[in-house]
């Protein structure tokens, strides 16, 4: 019987090169918002070369954009095309999706990088770059362990699928338009940056946007009016309340390392127009954490019941409520049972590789994979490459040793998980 963990181990020893030239280029391309069309097309053509049956396209109709789970800031996506290849299994064994997503978030001042933003420049081992780790790293160890196991003359029984997805940054419209597409298997990988540690459980997300009401008066004689200001603060005590209530009825020990597992926070205020008067309007935006398994819906409730409470102790909410508005970016809560038999696989695929029992908690941010999980009837795990604590921050690097570490799992994984199909290989 082949030894699999030396052979792959050998293979990405001699992959090492092209592949960190791949994830270089990758990192060049600039793919913010409404930019990803170039790369796609390049990773489209690697996909061809590969052998893989390939499907390029651009999101678009009503099926998508008036869907409920839709949610973007934009609905025509020309230059945001998805990329799906799909590794035929020879048949009788079980499939498996490899997502991530290529969109990036802006680089912001370029003052504050040591390397240019989009350089792919590689320093000490570490891959600099706008996205290196969110999550273009991830997704080279992906396409790494297909290429590998394809090297070796590995003939998988199940299809192993890779989607290239645009959106996740603002929300996930890539991945819903792929499982509207058809796609879906009997699990799913998603290398985001977890340090390797696995995810079964991801919070989801949602933004909000609540309105503060006062009466504007002369700032000379401002009791006689009612600053919406002071009243905002009534308002940011009641989110903190709601908060810790909702953080106090979470027991699970995934997320016993975590502070706050599904925190609410306050990201934006604005308010009042002039200094010399009193302000009767403020504005504040966040996001409420949702956690595995709740409804978003009995989330969102949580939050109207608590800013209706706030006449109870303040009768100027009573005849002039908090007004609640959900918009903009929201991720599904996603959750695997932690008996699942990937979940068995990934556990004694990673001690195998590196000699280390895997750390299993709950994702403190929300992923796709709460789209799989939920929509897709794909359970959907979170284990990649990469530290939350760059992505989006200025000078973002990968350690490339993680991907090439990441690749070997997601090989091994992908050869128990899919079977192999001995007289084909």
């Amino acid at each position: 019987m082949a030894n699999w963990q030396t052979l792959i181990r050998e293979q990405i020893a001699k992959e090492k090169a092209a592949a960190t030239e791949l994830l270089q280029a990758w990192v060049r391309e600039a793919s913010v918002q409404g930019k990803e069309r170039s790369i796609q097309e390049s990773i489209a053509e690697t996909l061809h070369a590969m052998g893989l049956e390939v499907d390029l396209w651009v999101m678009e109709g009503d099926e998508l954009l008036q869907h409920p789970y839709f949610v973007s800031p934009r609905t025509v996506f020309a230059d945001s095309p998805n990329v799906v290849g799909v590794w035929k299994g020879t048949g009788g064994g079980r499939s498996i999706i490899l997502n991530g997503h290529v969109d990036v978030v802006p680089a912001g001042d370029p003052a504050q990088w040591s390397h240019d933003p989009f350089s792919g420049e590689v320093v000490d081992g570490r891959l600099y770059g706008r996205g290196a780790t969110d999550m273009k790293g991830g997704n080279l160890a992906s396409l790494l362990a297909i290429q590998v196991l394809q090297a070796l003359g590995v003939r998988l029984k199940g299809d192993v699928i890779f989607q290239s997805v645009v959106e996740e940054e603002s929300g996930g419209a890539g991945t819903l338009a792929t499982i509207l597409r058809g796609y879906k298997a009997d699990a799913a990988l998603i290398p985001e940056p977890t340090n390797m540690k696995i995810f079964p459980k991801q919070q989801g997300s949602m933004w909000f946007r609540l309105t503060v009401k006062g009466r504007s008066a002369h700032g000379g004689t401002r009791y006689e009016g009612v600053s919406a200001i002071e009243k905002s603060m009534r308002v940011v005590e009641a989110i903190a309340r709601l908060e810790k209530e909702r953080n106090d009825r979470i027991d699970d020990p995934l997320y016993a390392k975590l502070p706050i597992p599904i925190p609410i926070n306050i990201g934006v205020i604005e308010g009042g127009k002039w200094p010399s008067s009193v302000a009767d309007l403020v504005k504040l935006e966040g996001r409420m954490g949702v956690a595995p398994g709740e409804r978003m819906d009995d989330a969102q409730a949580d939050m109207e019941a608590a800013l209706r409470r706030l006449a109870d102790e303040d009768p100027w909410f009573a005849a002039h409520p908090v007004e609640l508005e959900w918009f903009g970016a929201r991720w599904v809560p996603g959750a695997v049972a932690e008996d699942h038999p990937l979940m068995d696989i990934l556990q004694r695929q990673f001690a195998a590789v590196t000699g280390r029992r895997a750390v299993v908690e709950a994702s403190p941010w929300g992923t796709d994979g709460g789209l799989l999980t939920t929509l897709a009837d794909t359970p959907a795990i979170v284990v990649g490459p990469g530290v939350t604590q760059v992505a989006h921050y200025p000078d973002e690097y990968i350690e490339l040793d993680a991907v090439f570490q990441c690749a070997e799992i997601f090989a091994l994984t992908l050869l128990e998980w899919c079977g192999t199909d001995d007289a084909a290989n």
